[in-house]
Parts: structure tokens; C-alpha cells; sequence
């Protein structure tokens, strides 16, 4: 069996905080894995802590200066890059149907829900975005990031419209109400 490598990303679609991409190969079964939209916080942790203690993996992070300078797409491209140079696979398979442009990458829809890797790979990339927004949101009181994650809630939007953007905002994201 070829060895395979999942990928996917959490935090494309937020208005704040960081695009977190992961590539996983799978050294072991790993029980529960399943696309991380559909599992608790807490089993997403749980399963966290058992894919990087037993499988390959690389974690990329863009902030939103970078994916405002450079674009969402340009973002993805060169995650896929990286994870395709840190891990040695003979399949990349990523989440979706774009390869922005990278050689060697081959999609599927709805991967995080069929491929165990990539299921993997979706649990670390949102563990990590989750946790980094969080942390944020200590600093950046007013927001409520620790509640939407930096999704566009109307409680967000309103947020904004009261304290302006932060350090933590896309400001290339344009957004209906502001």
C-alpha cells in the first residue's frame, strides 16, 4: 500500500486569526478519527495528543498580515509546499478540489469524512487554530474569539463595529454590515 499523507486546513473562511494547515501520515490505527467538525472539543484534544505522539506530521501556520499581503490562495499553495518538503509520501491526498497551483497534490471532497489520514490531518489543524485563538482572545478582550473562533458571527461583526480591527483581523476579508 502506498504511503499517504492527508492533508487539510482549519481557519480558511474566519475574519480573524491564523490559516493552520497539517499534513499527516498515520503510523498505527488510530480510533475515533473522523472529520474534527463532527467531534467535541474535547475528543479533538484527546485525539490531538494521540496523532503527534504517534504519527509524521508538519504543521504550517499563515497569520492574517501574511494572508492579507499575499492572499488566501497563495497561502494554501505554499502550505501544501511545505508539508509536501517535511513529509516523504507517495500520495499527498488534500481535503477539497483545488491544488492551488502545487504539483503532486490530489483532492478529494469531503476526504476529512472517508480518509483516516486526512481526518488526522483535520483534528491537528484545527486543535491548533482553536488553541491559538484562544489564547488570543486573553489579549483581545472585546472580541468574544474564545466563543466564534474568528468566524463572522453577528456577535463578532458587532464586535468590530464597536472596537474597530485588531492585530488578529483579515482586513482583505470584506464583510456584509461593515
Amino acid at each position: 500500500m502506498p504511503k499517504l499523507c492527508g492533508i487539510d486546513e482549519a481557519g480558511r473562511g474566519p475574519l480573524a486569526g491564523d490559516l493552520v494547515m497539517a499534513g499527516v501520515i498515520l503510523n498505527q490505527f488510530i480510533e475515533g478519527l473522523m472529520d474534527s467538525k463532527k467531534l467535541t472539543q474535547k475528543k479533538r484534544e484527546e485525539l490531538y495528543e494521540q496523532i503527534i505522539t504517534t504519527a509524521h506530521h508538519h504543521i504550517v501556520s499563515f497569520s492574517p498580515q501574511e494572508i492579507d499581503n499575499n492572499g488566501l490562495s497563495y497561502c494554501l499553495g505554499k502550505g501544501l509546499e511545505a508539508i509536501q518538503k517535511a513529509l516523504s509520501a507517495e500520495i499527498y491526498l488534500f481535503d477539497g478540489n483545488q491544488t492551488f497551483g502545487v504539483l503532486g497534490i490530489t483532492t478529494m471532497i469531503k476526504a476529512d469524512t472517508k480518509i483516516a489520514e486526512v481526518s488526522a490531518a483535520s483534528i491537528l489543524a484545527k486543535v491548533t487554530h482553536d488553541r491559538a485563538i484562544i489564547k488570543a482572545s486573553h489579549i483581545y478582550k472585546n472580541y468574544g474569539f474564545e466563543k466564534h473562533k474568528g468566524y463572522g458571527t453577528k456577535a463578532h461583526i458587532e464586535a468590530i463595529k464597536a472596537y474597530g480591527y485588531c492585530d488578529l483581523h483579515r482586513r482583505s476579508f470584506k464583510v456584509k454590515g461593515l
